[in-house]
Order: structure tokens, then C-alpha cells, then sequence
């Protein structure tokens, strides 16, 4: 008699007779692996979840006596290494951020041993708010079902699927691994756009001895928090705009991935952060860079920052056309439009490490606490890029908590502060608060006005207030200053408890306002430029070459006095009204002599003391533009042979020296002496008088006539003035 021999098989079903049955644990109790039986080699190896296996023996009395029985080996597996995270069942997991420690990566691994038909294990990756979650793989191995617990002949019999969610939302599919088709990801960053990323691995086959997905999984989580409005379908973009936020801080991003650069080779990172106003609200941004933290770079210098590939910083203001404030100005708005439309800059500093180590040097301990660089636009828009080469910066700054920069930002010159940009003019004046704007502006609490007063060349200038006044003695009520062109310091500080300064205010000489000009690679510490009121570290502007000589002048070549006003806006609110006058010195020839060509043009009446010229025109029409200067003092011989001091004051473009009797019927009233105090009793001549008392007689006749007339009308409201009406 032949008994056909029954091949290895699983499951009680078809094994009615001798089998093994394995459990997963100590005892009977566990569950159960499998039941197996028939004769030949088994096709695979059975691994437990834990230390523990259990293996029963069961023969059956009616078994044929041909069975030789069982043989097995036992051997131990590498388990799972210790993940940090909870554990929800047998292969669920939470891995949450503060599991981790800063800047640690957390680890989880295939499954590697026995699982059932229909399995499905997952792993939440769960940071804080604002983070973001990053897994990669530093081995990854896609191998066809070797053990399967139940046959399966279609695609994907196993699967691990990436969602950008915390739950398995199937409109978030990041990517998808199968055992039949996919192309295993080694190295490569899968990261999620919130605080959570979703794992789920998937086994319609189950498995005797692990997943036919081998696996090496890295974890952590980055703070991808921004400092503005991030910009679509950019790294690192972001707005900063007025209407939101009128001041706040900023700094390189938080979320350091952003410095592993794909491609090959890798791809420059380049941030933009735009900060934009409107002049109904601001007309000025202010960008104060507070640090700067750069690496060397090991194949580029700083020695040329616009051309050098080394990590740097722009700072650039979009061209402007400040002529709109003043469409007068017809044939300068042309000619800037022109040039704006074929020459598309801005002015820019640039700032790289060497600028840094440089202002050290400079400046020594005294650096320390200082800005890098304090810059002020001259219109509604501000860019600060922010650009890092792509070969070295994953090295340099990846998972670095040093941030590259920090900065702050602030929006001021509001529409009470008026027109930001006041052109060059002979004369001029401006006034704050702008009372035009109080009708459809409410007063802010706190107010920061920056005034940019351009000068016509070779000309010096002198400010003087028509009025002033402070709501307080104390500066942080109000407080105005005057900077020039090459200092950091103001030229002239005033506020409540010193407004006595402006009394003799002294004159500006174009000497002191030349604008501050730097070629391309030259450096300038601590001065102040045409749109920094402070500027403490070595800076760079484009190459004038570069640029149009028409453009210099308008954008660079501006001699400038910048008034700036920090101030309340209490109910007892500041106010007050700043005069300009430009002074002309003629020239000398040869000889020494002055040259009077331009006498008539630029010098037609000469101040006193040689404070310089100015035209015709502002002579004897109400406004002292002459410079008021300290008497001079002489000894004089007097009748008795003595000696004694007495005091010469020089006439000016207003007194009575100047401008005769006449100006006081044009003007009613006039300065002299040169002090812009005149009265006048000084100037009114003998037929002036007989005028003046023509005019009280008749003053008198016309307030007695009044007087009449008022008692009459009393006398006749004396009478009774009740009404009977008959009923």
C-alpha cells in the first residue's frame, strides 16, 4: 500500500491529524502564529514580537506510523531599537516632538516580525504648533512577499503610504511605497506642510518573518514659524505690510531645512522679505539690522560683496519717483520717469562677513549692543534679501540655532507728518502737524516724522522756527533732530526743556552736508547716507560707474539735512514751523577779488557778517531770511575823550535800512535790527502819526455813536411786554 505524502501545510482546516502549533508568547494563551503540518522543508522562518515562542506538538492516535516526527533550529532576531514615542496596540505608535530632545532625530523600523493578514500599523509624527515634521530614509529596500500568511496575487499586496496630515486622508498622499512597483527613496526629506505627518503601513498577505518593505526611518520636527505674511509658492518669502503691523522683528528662518539645497549642485537660497506701506497710512519704512551672523565661506572672499558668491545681505529700496508729491516739477518728473524705466535701481547696501569683522576692528568694544545698519527709505517699499551658496550652506547652517540676521522694523512718517521729500528750493518751509491730514486722520498715540530737506549744491543753509511748542518739558513727550550727511550723532537735539536752542540756530554750511559718496569696495563707518540716519558698519553701494550721471545726482548727489521729529500725540499736542534759507557765497577770482557775474542771479542782497547772499526776491517781503548774528561790539570816541562799548548791528533783508518806510503800509509790520523783532513806532515817519491819531478820533466818534444807540434799545425793552389774549 503507497500513502501519497501531504506537503507542508497551514492551518487546522488541513491539518486534521499530527501538527505544530506556534503561539507568540509563553504559553497556550498567546496568540496563535499558526497551525502546520505535512512532511518536506519548511519554505520559511517564523518570528516572534517578543523574546518568547511557544511550540506545540499535537499527534493524532489515527496518524499513519511513517511520520519521523519534527526538527527546528532557534535563533534570536534583532528586535526594534527604542523609539520615543507612546505605543497605541501592537504597532501603533505616537511620536511627538516632546519625546525628542533639541535638535535630537527619533527612529522607527520596519516590522520585522510576524504579523496577520490584514495588518495595519501607523505612526503619527505630531510636532508643536508651528512645526513642521521631516522623515527620511537612510536605507530603504523593496523586496517581493517571501512569507506570506495568505496568498495574494495583485499589486500592492503590501504598502506604506506618507500622508501630509494627522490622519490618513487620502487628498494628502505624499507617496506611496508597494512591494510590486515602487522605487525605493533613500536620503531623501518627506516633509510636512503643519505640525503633523501620518505613516501607515498596510499588509493584505500578513507575514510569517516581517515586512517585505525594509525600512529605516528618521524623524524630527523644525519650527517653521514666520515673522510675516509668507509669500505662495516661495521657500522663504515673506510681507511685512503696514496696515497689519506697524513695527515688529524679523530674522533669517527658524526652519532650517531651507539650507539643504536640492540639485546638483546644489541651488542658491535666496529670502526676500518686502516690507510695504501706504502714504495714506506710512510713507517711510525704517529697517534697523541688529546682527549679522555669517560663516566664512571656504572658496569666496568678501573683498567684492556684489560680485562675491559669499553669504550676504541686501538691502535694497525700489526706484521711486518722489516728484509725485510735487506735479509742478513737470520736466524733473520726465526726466526721473525716463530713468526710471531704463534703469531699474534701487539704492542698496550690501553686507557680508567681512563687513562685520571689520566694524570690530573699527570700533573695538564700543560695537558691542550697536546696530549694523539703521536704513530709512525714501518711499513705500523696502526689500532686505537675504542670499546663502547653495554648495556650502547645508554644512554651515543646517540645524544651526545661531540665526544669520536679526532685524526690526518699523513704519513711520504718517500724513501728519506731511510730504516726507522737500525738493531743493531758494526757500521754503513745512509745518507739523500737517493739518490738512487732521480731517481724515485720526491722531495716533505715538507719532515718528522724518523729514529729508535737499540742498542745492555749494549752498549753505539756515533753519529757523516761525513757532514752536512741546506738550511737555519732557523729551518723550516730543523731540526733534536735525542729523547731516557723516554723522551718527545728531547735529541738533531739542525737546521742551532746551527749546530755547532754536533762538540761534547756526548756519548749515554746504561743507557739512556733502553727500556721502562710496564707490563699489569702499568702506565708511558710522556715517549717515542720503536713506541711513545710522549707519555703524562698513557698507557697500553699487558701482557709481554702473550707473547714469543723471541718476547720480538725483539719487546720490542730494546735499541733505534730515529733520526727525519722535513725539505723543497728547490732546496738548506738539506743533511747530521750520523756514529754510539756502545762502550763496560768490566766488573768488584769481586775484581774490568776489566775482559778481552771478550777483543779480543767486546774490542779490548780501547778509550780514558774510553769512552769505540771497536773491532779490526774499529781500523786504515779511520774512527774515538773513541769518540773525551777535551784535557787534566797537569802542567809540565820545564827547569827553572816553571810551565806552556800544553794540553795531548790520542791517538785514528786513530792516528799515534795507526796505525803507514803505514796507510797513506793504507788510504792517516788519522785523529789524537783524533780530526778527521790529516795531513800528521805529519806522512810522511824521505823516504816519497825523494818520494815526486821524484814525483813533474816528474810532472814538464811532464807539460813542454805538454807545447811543445800545441805550435806546434798552430803555425801550424797560416797557411791559405781557399779552392778554381774551378767552
Amino acid at each position: 500500500m503507497t500513502c501519497p505524502m501531504r506537503p507542508i501545510s497551514s492551518g487546522s482546516e488541513h491539518c486534521p491529524y499530527d501538527y505544530i502549533r506556534v503561539y507568540d508568547g509563553k504559553d497556550e494563551t498567546s496568540p496563535t502564529i499558526g497551525t502546520f503540518c505535512g512532511m518536506g522543508k519548511f519554505p520559511y522562518s517564523i518570528i516572534g514580537t517578543s523574546e518568547d515562542l511557544y511550540v506545540e506538538f499535537v499527534s493524532s492516535p489515527a496518524g499513519p506510523l511513517l511520520n519521523t516526527g519534527f526538527h527546528f533550529n532557534v535563533g534570536n532576531w534583532p528586535g526594534h531599537v527604542e523609539t520615543a514615542g507612546v505605543r497605541n496596540g501592537s504597532c501603533d505608535w505616537l511620536l511627538n516632538s516632546e519625546s525628542l530632545h533639541s535638535g535630537n532625530e527619533g527612529i522607527f523600523l520596519s516590522v520585522a516580525h510576524w504579523y496577520p493578514p490584514y495588518t495595519s500599523c501607523t505612526y503619527l509624527l505630531k510636532g508643536r504648533p508651528g512645526e513642521i515634521a521631516r522623515l527620511y530614509f537612510p536605507s530603504f529596500r523593496v523586496n517581493r512577499i517571501e512569507s506570506p500568511i495568505q496568498p495574494y496575487d495583485g499589486d500592492c499586496g503590501e504598502s506604506l503610504t506618507l500622508y501630509d496630515a494627522d490622519w490618513p486622508d487620502d487628498a494628502k498622499i505624499i507617496k506611496t511605497f508597494c512591494d510590486t512597483f515602487s522605487k525605493p527613496m533613500e536620503k531623501h526629506d518627506f516633509v510636512s506642510s503643519s505640525n503633523a505627518l501620518f505613516v501607515k503601513f498596510e499588509s493584505k498577505t500578513g507575514s510569517y518573518s516581517g515586512s517585505s518593505l525594509y525600512y529605516w526611518a528618521h524623524y524630527d520636527f523644525f519650527n517653521a514659524t514666520r515673522f510675516g505674511t509668507p509669500v505662495p509658492g516661495t521657500e522663504c518669502d515673506e510681507t511685512f505690510t503696514s496696515w497689519k503691523e506697524r513695527s515688529g522683528k524679523l530674522r533669517s528662518p527658524l526652519n532650517t531645512l531651507v539650507y539643504k539645497r536640492p540639485g546638483d549642485p546644489p541651488t542658491d537660497l535666496s529670502c526676500t522679505y518686502s516690507f510695504i506701506t501706504d502714504k495714506r497710512l506710512y510713507a517711510r519704512v525704517i529697517l534697523i539690522v541688529e546682527s549679522v551672523n555669517f560663516k566664512e565661506h571656504p572658496y569666496a572672499q568678501c573683498g567684492h560683496c556684489w560680485d562675491s558668491r559669499v553669504d550676504r545681505l541686501i538691502i535694497r529700496e525700489p526706484s521711486i519717483d518722489i516728484t509725485e508729491q510735487y506735479s509742478h516739477q513737470h520736466q524733473y518728473q520726465q526726466q526721473h520717469q525716463r530713468q526710471q524705466q531704463n534703469n531699474n535701481i534701487g539704492r542698496s547696501h550690501c553686507i557680508c562677513r567681512s563687513t562685520i569683522v571689520d566694524k570690530l576692528i573699527n570700533n573695538g568694544p564700543n560695537s558691542e549692543g550697536q546696530p549694523v545698519l539703521r536704513v530709512v527709505s525714501r518711499g513705500e517699499r523696502l526689500e532686505l534679501k537675504l542670499l546663502v551658496d547653495g554648495a556650502h550652506a547645508a554644512a554651515s547652517y543646517f540645524k544651526q540655532s545661531l540665526p544669520l540676521f536679526e532685524a526690526k522694523y518699523e513704519f513711520a512718517h504718517s500724513p501728519l507728518c506731511g510730504p516726507a521729500i522737500l525738493p531743493a528750493t531758494t526757500d521754503g518751509e513745512f509745518e507739523f502737524p500737517h493739518y490738512e491730514a487732521l480731517g481724515y486722520v485720526a491722531p495716533p498715540r505715538s507719532i515718528k516724522c522724518i523729514w529729508e530737506l535737499r540742498v542745492n549744491r555749494d549752498r549753505d543753509i539756515w533753519l529757523h522756527f516761525d513757532k514752536i511748542k512741546f506738550a511737555s518739558r519732557s523729551c518723550e513727550d516730543g523731540k526733534l533732530e536735525i542729523f547731516l550727511p557723516g554723522t551718527a550723532e545728531p547735529f541738533l537735539s531739542i525737546c521742551g526743556e532746551n527749546v530755547s536752542y532754536v533762538r540761534e540756530m547756526p548756519i548749515i554750511s554746504a561743507a557739512q552736508i556733502i553727500p556721502n559718496i562710496r564707490i563699489s569696495g569702499d568702506h565708511d563707518s558710522g556715517r549717515f547716507n542720503m536713506n541711513s540716519i545710522q549707519t555703524q558698519t562698513h557698507l557697500q553701494l553699487p558701482s557709481q560707474s554702473s550707473l547714469p550721471p543723471d541718476y547720480q545726482q538725483e539719487e546720490f548727489e542730494w546735499p541733505t539735512v534730515i529733520v526727525q521729529f519722535t513725539g505723543s500725540m497728547a490732546p496738548a499736542r506738539a506743533a511747530f514751523k521750520i523756514a529754510w534759507t539756502e545762502l550763496y557765497h560768490l566766488p573768488r577770482d584769481s586775484s581774490g577779488a568776489l566775482n559778481t557775474q552771478k550777483l543779480e542771479e543767486f546774490c542779490g542782497f548780501q547778509c550780514p557778517g558774510d553769512s552769505g547772499c540771497i536773491p532779490a526776491r526774499l529781500v523786504c517781503n515779511g520774512i527774515v531770511n538773513c541769518p540773525v548774528l551777535e551784535p557787534r561790539s566797537i569802542f567809540k570816541n565820545v564827547h569827553n575823550n572816553t571810551d565806552s562799548l556800544i553794540t553795531v548791528e548790520e542791517p538785514n533783508d528786513e530792516s528799515i535800512e534795507t526796505c525803507g518806510t514803505n514796507i510797513v503800509s506793504e507788510h504792517g509790520t516788519i522785523s529789524g535790527s537783524g533780530n526778527g523783532v521790529g516795531g513800528l513806532a521805529s519806522v512810522v515817519g511824521s505823516a504816519g502819526w497825523a494818520g494815526a491819531g486821524l484814525g483813533a478820533a474816528l474810532a472814538v466818534l464811532l464807539g460813542f455813536l454805538c454807545l447811543i444807540t445800545v441805550c435806546k434799545l434798552c430803555r425801550q425793552r424797560t416797557t411791559s411786554r405781557d399779552i392778554h389774549v381774551s378767552y
